[in-house]
C-alpha cells in the first residue's frame, strides 16, 4: 500500500511539472517580443515578464535571432588580447561591450569559461585555425560538462555539437573555429540530461546559443539575481530555449558574465543587466576572455 501511496505521489509530481513546463513554454511562444531591426538581417527582442508570467519569478530576456545563412555578416569569436609578463604570457580580460567595440562587432554576447585568477579559457578555444586556449582540465575519467560540447564556426556555418568526456576530443575537430562549453541543453529537439547540482538547478543569470528549426541563430541572456528579474535554472532555459522554437541549444558562461551587446545603443551598448555590481541596470558587466559576435562582411 505504501509503494502504491509513494508512486501516486511521484506521477502526481511529474504531471505538476510537465503542467507548469507547458504553462511556461506557451507564455514564451504567445509572447509579444519588443522586437527591433538592428539591420543586416538581425533582430534583438526583449521583453520583461512579470511574476506571474514565466517561471513563477520576474525575468528579463533579451534574443538576438539572425539567420544561420546571412550573406551580411560573419559570425566569429573573439578573444581578449596577450601581454606578457616576464616570459609567461597572460590573457587579459575585458568586459564584452569593449571587446566588443573593438573587434567592431554589430553585437555580441559573452561566451566561454574563464580562469578569474589567471586569465584565459577553462576550455578549448580555437579561432581561424589558431589554438588560443586548451583545455586546463585533463588526465581526469571524465571532463566536466562544460567541456564536452561545442559551438563550432566553419566556412560561416554554426553548429552546435556533443562531445565526448576523454581528454582530448576536441583537438580532433577540424573546424576553424571551436569554442568548448556547456552544459548542452538540446540536441536535435531533444532535452539532454543535466546532471543534478547547484550550478545547473539554482537560479543565475545565463547566457546561451541556440539553433532553431527553421535555421535561425539565437544569442539569449536572460538577467539574474536582482528582483527584477530571477535568473533561471538550466532545466527552465532549457523550456525557454524548446518555446523559442530551438533544436539545439547549449548553455555559455553567465553568473556576472552574462552580457549583451548591440552597436549604437545607449550605456556602451550594454542592452542587458549585468549583475556584477548587484543593481539592475547597464553598467555591472564581468571582465571576460572571450565573446560571441556579429561582425559586419
Amino acid at each position: 500500500m505504501y509503494n502504491k501511496i509513494l508512486c501516486l505521489l511521484l506521477l502526481t509530481q511529474v504531471c505538476l511539472a510537465q503542467q507548469i513546463k507547458s504553462k511556461d513554454s506557451m507564455t514564451v511562444a504567445s509572447t509579444n517580443w519588443k522586437t527591433q531591426d538592428i539591420g543586416y538581417r538581425i533582430l534583438w527582442k526583449s521583453y520583461h515578464f512579470n511574476q506571474k508570467e514565466l517561471f513563477e519569478g520576474n525575468q528579463m530576456i533579451n534574443v538576438l535571432e539572425t539567420p544561420l545563412k546571412n550573406r551580411k555578416i560573419k559570425f566569429r569569436f573573439v578573444a581578449a588580447d596577450e601581454k606578457k609578463a616576464d616570459t609567461t604570457a597572460i590573457r587579459l580580460r575585458l568586459p564584452t561591450s569593449k571587446l566588443a567595440l573593438q573587434s567592431q562587432a554589430i553585437a555580441a554576447v559573452n561566451a566561454g569559461f574563464f580562469d578569474t585568477k589567471n586569465g584565459g579559457a577553462v576550455d578549448f578555444l580555437k579561432i581561424d585555425g589558431k589554438v588560443t586556449d586548451s583545455t586546463r582540465v585533463v588526465n581526469v575519467p571524465r571532463l566536466p560538462t562544460h567541456a564536452i560540447s561545442a559551438v563550432t564556426i566553419h566556412k560561416n556555418k554554426v553548429k552546435i555539437i556533443k562531445g565526448e568526456h576523454r581528454s582530448g576530443w576536441e583537438k580532433e575537430l577540424k573546424e576553424d573555429n571551436v569554442l568548448l562549453t556547456g552544459p548542452l541543453l538540446l540536441l536535435d529537439n531533444q532535452r539532454q540530461t543535466l546532471e543534478k547540482n547547484a550550478f545547473n538547478d539554482n537560479r543565475h543569470p545565463r547566457t546561451c546559443a541556440c539553433i532553431t528549426n527553421d535555421k535561425k541563430l539565437l544569442l539569449v541572456t536572460v538577467d539574474g539575481r536582482s528582483r527584477e528579474s530571477y535568473g533561471m535554472s538550466l532545466p527552465e532555459l532549457t523550456t525557454l530555449a524548446k518555446a523559442l522554437n530551438c533544436k539545439d541549444a547549449i548553455n555559455f558562461d553567465g553568473g556576472g558574465s552574462t552580457t549583451m551587446y548591440i552597436q549604437n545603443q545607449p550605456e556602451n551598448g550594454v542592452v542587458n543587466y549585468p549583475s556584477d555590481n548587484k543593481i539592475f541596470d547597464h553598467a555591472g558587466e564581468r571582465s571576460v576572455c572571450n565573446i560571441f559576435v556579429l561582425l559586419k562582411k
